[in-house]
């Protein structure tokens, strides 16, 4: 059993130290460990090509055209049982770094993507999909921040998880954090959420959230979207849609039972996902193909104005 660690602060600061506090835990809890500080890794933004869930659902696997650092890191991260990631905050949410890395995963890494990819792929004869994106893992936050500035952080580091369908086990805020090697209890969490995803990792088909129950009873977020002058809310991290009612003096999310089968984080909700964006993808290509009018105007935006770049 392998616990990654990975330290998105900077070097030998707070996120290294917390991350290492809960890689203790994790030690003693059995596990072999390994720790990764992002700040040494190359690691380029998304462009948005969609060329690699083109080379999955093609049979050519898990494909980037950009040339980093990053197949590396997801190699570790494929490898790894669990994960326990340390996030600084930034303006309320996690760092554009981590973004970056969210982002990278994109569909290509999507759970239901790749049950569709691996299916395509096998009855085609071809060796199907890496059976590692497939396997169930546990995985951890804790983000960590100067002040209290941390409402939305919680949503965007589980949005990381939600992806490859990836189980969350802890999701801590550790606000006002300057001088957190000195709080023992913030130490004290961190080597227990160490500890927790260890456990978790030693059956991960039967793992559970550990943390601090949110509004939403199905994947905890606080964060939702909430319908002008109604009571009718979507929660951000999951997408289900219901309402914001008051249950015996609490403030509730219900939503009805067949909204589970398109919450975002479950495999019916991807498939249902896959398969819009598999048609609007097949929209697009028969207007670049087939639509005079489509190319005209794309035609005119290209020409009207070129991008400014730095001079060299």
């Amino acid at each position: 059993m392998k616990i990654l660690g990975i330290s998105y602060g900077t070097k030998n600061g707070n996120n290294d130290a917390m991350c290492k506090e809960a890689l203790m835990g994790a030690q003693e809890a059995g596990a072999e460990i390994e720790f990764i500080q992002m700040q040494n890794l190359d690691i380029k933004h998304c462009t948005g090509c969609i060329a690699c869930v083109k080379s999955l659902f093609g049979g050519k696997g898990n494909l980037c055209v950009l040339k980093d650092d990053f197949p590396w890191l997801l190699d570790k991260m494929l490898d790894a049982d669990g994960i326990i990631s340390t996030v600084p905050i930034f303006e309320k949410g996690s760092t554009g770094l981590f973004h970056t890395v969210t982002d990278r995963f994109g569909p290509r890494m999507d759970r239901g993507n790749n049950i569709i990819a691996d299916k395509i792929s096998r009855e085609n004869g071809g060796p199907g999909v890496d059976p590692r994106v497939l396997k169930e893992k546990v995985v951890s936050y804790m983000a960590i921040g100067g002040s209290d500035w941390a409402t939305r952080v919680q949503v965007d580091c589980a949005m990381q998880a939600l992806t490859p369908k990836w189980t969350v086990i802890d999701n801590d805020v550790f606000g006002w954090s300057k001088g957190i090697l000195m709080n023992d209890e913030a130490l004290a969490r961190a080597h227990q959420i160490g500890v927790n995803i260890a456990n978790a990792a030693k059956d991960p088909e039967n793992a559970k959230y550990l943390g601090e129950k949110g509004v939403c009873p199905h994947c905890h977020s606080k964060e939702f979207y909430i319908d002008p002058c109604t009571s009718a809310a979507t929660c951000d991290l999951c997408g289900m849609v219901g309402k914001l009612e008051n249950v015996a003096g609490k403030l509730t999310f219900v939503f009805p039972e067949e909204q589970l089968e398109h919450a975002h984080d479950t495999i019916p909700g991807k498939f249902i996902h896959a398969n819009d964006i598999q048609e609007n993808e097949g929209k697009l290509a028969e207007m670049q193909k087939n639509n005079p009018e489509f190319k005209a105007r794309k035609k005119k935006y290209m020409e009207f104005i070129q991008s400014s770049v730095p001079e060299k």
